[in-house]
């Protein structure tokens, strides 16, 4: 080699392209391993193989990924573009075109909100066609004959409906089973409607039920797929949907003929009652019995009549008699009129206004004059009854025992409050209550009832001051 060549060798590790394609594969797949990525749906494909191609993306990037077949049957939701999912899988690279790819292996929607804008994107597309219109809707039999059934073979929806026909009035039921979950659900689901309209050999249903237990938005979308609205439109057969609860409601409900809130409220609606239908028919055949009994009664009456005489030649004796009457009342009307009419006019003669106006001003002078009498009376009454009630006041005052309190007496009371009338009945400790004028005090006797106080020492009476007179 030159010292001075321009492109010296250098001491890299030469890779064939092979080599270094797989080398990337196994770093690539060594670094990340397994990932979550969530995203949108681009260029779904379903291979005839049955594998899955599709483009997860957002705003700013692309990945290619790929789904094999044994993951596509589990998917319980039919992949579609736009529809925001998260995915799991492994990350790898494809040698054949130098390009990397997730390998997914589990697909679900990007949570219920994901689902509800693509159910709301079909609903708005079918709705554009016309399928959810009221006059494609037809009439359920009245009393079908064969009713045929597209559930579950176990579980309680088929039992539950299969009762509630026995119970009510048993016909013919066909079932015909189907899975109501998972991506191949829509598909056999589709197939049992079209199957019930084009099958032989067996009478043909009068009308379709399609039934589910409840459960959630993921649960019931195999209902909400474009093959089962298609198949419902289709179908020459009236049909019932009763999916779910009745606060679910999928797609299948809006082209249906009739929509049932529960599985056992689908057969109620199929068949009527066999019992209500008896209890009608009698009815109906009181109504009709009554009806011609009726109708024999009239004809009776009517031949009974014909031979009865007609009513003008009955009536024409009475109506001459009431001719004559009135031709006699007239005149004496009138006579009576005119003579009432003299006598209001001799009367009016006599009365004068002038004599009515002062008979008017005498009675109201006298009216006046007693209205007067009345009050000096009333007044009267008033301060002799003010007269007794001072007195009243007066004499209750003085036979009151306040007075006597400020007369300087006291009122003793024991400590129940009783009144203490005699001091015998009092013993020395004993607490009594004073009551004088002003306010009460307490106090407690010292000295043994019965006992006569100490005399004092007497002493030379004084002489009373001039100037002070006697209190007696």
């Amino acid at each position: 080699m030159n010292d001075f060549d321009e492109h010296p060798g250098s001491n890299a590790h030469e890779y064939s392209v092979s080599e270094l394609a797989f080398s990337l594969k196994k770093t690539v797949e060594d670094t990340y391993g397994r990932v979550r990525v969530r995203g949108e749906l681009g260029r779904v494909t379903i291979a005839k193989s049955g594998h899955m191609y599709a483009d997860i993306k957002d705003d700013k990037a692309v990945i290619a990924s790929i789904m094999w077949k044994g993951s596509v049957s589990r998917l319980t939701i039919q992949p579609e573009e736009g529809m925001e999912v998260v995915v799991e899988g492994k990350l790898s690279t494809y040698p054949g075109r130098s390009q990397y790819q997730l390998i997914i292996d589990r697909l679900e929607p990007a949570g219920v909100g994901a689902l509800m804008a693509l159910l709301e994107k079909r609903k708005k597309q079918f709705a554009a066609e016309g399928l959810f219109d009221d006059d494609r809707k037809r009439e359920l039999p009245y009393l079908p004959k064969t009713i045929g059934v597209v559930t579950s073979p176990t579980g309680a929806v088929i039992r539950d409906i299969i009762h509630r026909i026995s119970d009510r009035f048993p016909v013919r039921v066909l079932v015909w089973p189907v899975l109501v979950q998972g991506d191949k659900a829509a598909e056999q689901i589709a197939g049992a409607i079209t199957g019930f309209n084009h099958m032989e050999g067996v009478p043909t249903p009068d009308v379709l039920i399609v039934a589910r237990g409840g459960g959630s938005i993921e649960d019931l979308w195999c209902f909400n797929e474009e093959i089962v609205v298609r198949a419902a439109v289709n179908s020459s057969i009236p049909l019932i949907s009763a999916v779910g609860h009745e606060t679910d409601w999928t797609l299948i409900d809006y082209v249906a003929d009739q929509r049932a809130p529960t599985p056992t409220g689908a057969a109620e609606i199929a068949v009527p009652v066999r019992t209500e239908l008896v209890d009608t028919v009698e009815d109906y055949a009181l109504r009709l019995k009554r009806g011609l009994t009726r109708t024999v009664e009239h004809k009776k009456l009517g031949f009974s009549s014909a031979k009865l005489p007609k009513l003008d030649s009955v009536l024409s004796a009475p109506r001459q008699r009431l001719d004559l009457v009135i031709n006699r009342l007239m005149p004496g009307l009138d006579l009576n009129r005119r003579s009432h009419d003299s006598r209001l006019r001799e009367v009016s003669a006599r009365l004068r206004p002038d004599q009515l106006r002062q008979d008017i001003l005498r009675r109201t002078e006298r009216l006046n004059d007693m209205a007067k009498n009345a009050a000096r009376s009333i007044g009267r009454g008033l301060e002799r009854r003010q007269e007794g009630l001072v007195r009243a006041g007066k004499l209750l005052e003085a036979y009151s025992y306040q007075g006597v309190l400020e007369r300087g007496f006291a009122l003793v009371t024991d400590e129940r409050g009783k009144v203490v009338r005699k001091g015998k009945a009092l013993k020395a400790g004993q607490a009594i209550n004073l009551e004088f004028s002003d306010g009460k005090r307490g106090a407690v006797i010292n000295g043994t009832a019965g006992q006569p106080p100490r005399k004092a020492a007497k002493k030379s009476p004084k002489k009373p001051d001039e100037k002070q007179p006697d209190l007696f």
